[in-house]
């Protein structure tokens, strides 16, 4: 049978449970086992996709078109295996299952309440992916901290689950904190004991304890932690911040954290992880023989967790280059015909983010403008292929007041267009076009020599496209269309055949780039930044 690990919070938010548990998944992994891991989210949105990036981050989109939590992304980028609707549940998503079987009548009149109808809702959607055995082990977040009231129905879901399982297909991991309090030169394990009862006041015991802290926890200090709240001395794991996060895969490794899981699961242990591959990659990581700036521009740059995949995609990209990226983050708000060459002068790339609405677009605009013609490497995404778009009608076609629909519904040059599917939407939520989507590449052009193939498969996440009756106009002017939908002709990727390197793309390569296999594109616009950098260190 699939064996079920769960994996909760306590004391503090952001203590890094995804990471904690895609790192686990990777050694499980290494080790030969199937694994997924799955996020269970207590807010009361249906999804992320509505919600906006300053309130929780990206939004993840997965290849059947899921929009999801951002930790999904680390899932992936650890595991190289994609994710799906089925990996993200929200509280919201429950509380619609169960309200829509009420109406129809599912529950014969009786009344529906927290326990047992959206308890049991819960633990169904836990099982789901253990189903028919095809993963060997299936990793569970909880997302939030013990003692939320948001978080009791999924606290007892997982008490309830000890016994309909089985205890030896069952494990619960406490992730807490260890705080320092620099005053008294002292780690205090307070924390830590009240988080752990607060799990036992609700009936669940965790197997497994894994302690942030800033210093070691030392051998006294963790049988301490052990006695005072019921776990053996070796199932306190010590973690450490890192200076990158791929780095927790090897001290969890060196913590022993999956041979106690397996360990407690009665599952074998003879086979050793085989992390030759993540190796490779941090040791090419820790020891870059260049550097290069690249900008972002965007309106979320005070959040980094806004553009998480991109800024990861960055990492991968630079490891397979050797190169390490410092990246600039430039709010589009503040660019402007005045400052632009000061803000993206100094830069050996720049990259302009995907988003919403007419707000900093014009900065952005502005932007690509500037590193057209000053011919610094370009890519845009999403939104930043639109604006490319759009600055190269103005200013090269001459189009002055061409613009997105998106931004102004009476423009007399639309080159970017709403989407015919999309003009009868009404509702937000999960609207988009989302997901998968095959292109075909033009041979003899950057996207093509980066990807090495003809046919792609790329996630998207957007409601407008390139207006396609400006196509020849823009083939004709040095832009070409060098990827596009081969099953309804939407332009995927533009660039320009005249420049060192200049792609937009309308879908989300950052969302497919992980550890094993970094994104093509990525890298080729990272090996251009390198370029860039080298010439003109030779010209000064």
């Amino acid at each position: 049978m699939t064996k079920f690990v769960f994996v909760t919070g306590g004391v503090s938010s952001s203590l890094g449970k995804g990471i904690i548990s895609a790192s686990l998944a990777k050694l499980l992994q290494a080790r030969g086992y199937s694994v997924t891991i799955q996020k269970f989210d207590p807010y009361i949105n249906i999804d992320p996709g509505t919600l906006n990036p300053y309130e929780h981050g990206e939004c993840y989109v997965t290849e059947d078109g899921a929009e999801t939590d951002l930790d999904l992304g680390h899932y992936e980028r650890f595991l190289n295996v994609p994710t799906s609707q089925a990996n993200n549940v929200t509280t919201g998503r429950i509380y619609q299952t169960v309200i829509d079987k009420e109406r129809k009548g599912d529950y014969l009149g009786k009344t529906v309440q927290v326990i047992p109808h959206i308890t049991d809702e819960i633990k169904r959607r836990m099982l789901l992916l253990g189903e028919n055995n095809k993963y060997d082990i299936v990793i569970t977040e909880i997302g939030g901290t013990v003692g939320d009231i948001e978080s009791l129905p999924y606290v007892e879901a997982i008490r309830q689950l000890k016994w309909d399982i089985g205890t030896q297909n069952y494990l619960v991991i406490h992730l807490t904190l260890v705080p320092y309090l620099s005053a008294a030169k002292e780690l205090k394990t307070k924390p830590t004991q009240h988080s752990v009862k607060e799990l036992l006041e609700n009936g669940v015991q965790p197997d497994i304890l894994v302690c942030r802290s800033e210093h070691p926890l030392g051998q006294e200090l963790r049988k301490k932690i052990a006695r005072f709240c019921n776990v053996s001395i070796n199932a306190v794991i010590e973690s450490l911040d890192a200076k990158t996060i791929y780095d927790v895969p090897l001290r969890m490794l060196k913590e022993k954290l999956d041979k106690i899981v397996l360990t407690k699961l009665k599952l074998s242990t003879k086979k050793e992880p085989d992390l030759e591959q993540w190796k490779t990659f941090l040791g090419k990581l820790k020891n870059p023989t260049s550097e290069v700036k690249i900008g972002i521009v965007g309106k979320y740059v005070e959040l980094q967790d806004a553009y998480k995949s991109i800024h990861e995609a960055f990492v991968h990209a630079g490891a397979a280059n050797e190169c390490k990226v410092n990246i600039v983050s430039i709010h589009s708000e503040e660019v402007n015909d005045k400052n632009v060459a000061e803000k993206l002068g100094n830069l050996s790339g720049v990259l302009v983010a995907p988003g919403f609405g007419s707000r900093g677009i014009e900065g952005k605009i502005t932007a690509i403008k500037y590193v057209r013609e000053n011919e610094i490497p370009f890519f845009g995404i999403c939104l930043g292929m639109q604006c490319a778009v759009v600055e190269f009608a103005r200013n090269v076609l001459n189009l002055k007041k061409a613009k997105s629909i998106e931004v102004d519904a009476k423009t007399p040059h639309p080159v970017i267009n709403l989407m015919e599917k999309q003009k009868k939407v009404k509702k937000m939520g999960g609207t988009m076009r989302l997901g998968a989507a095959p292109c075909k590449l033009t041979k003899a052009t950057k996207a093509y020599q980066a990807y090495g193939k003809a046919t792609i498969s790329e996630r998207h996440r957007h409601r407008y496209e390139f207006n396609n009756k400006y196509l020849k106009d823009f083939n004709d002017s040095g832009m070409l269309t060098s990827g596009v939908n081969p099953d309804n002709e939407l332009v995927e990727i533009i660039e320009l055949k005249d420049h060192p390197w200049f792609v937009g793309a309308q879908f989300h390569p950052e969302l497919k780039s992980t550890v094993a296999n970094p994104h093509p594109l990525f890298v080729g616009f990272v090996k251009a930044a390198v370029k860039q950098n080298s010439d003109k260190n030779k010209s000064n």
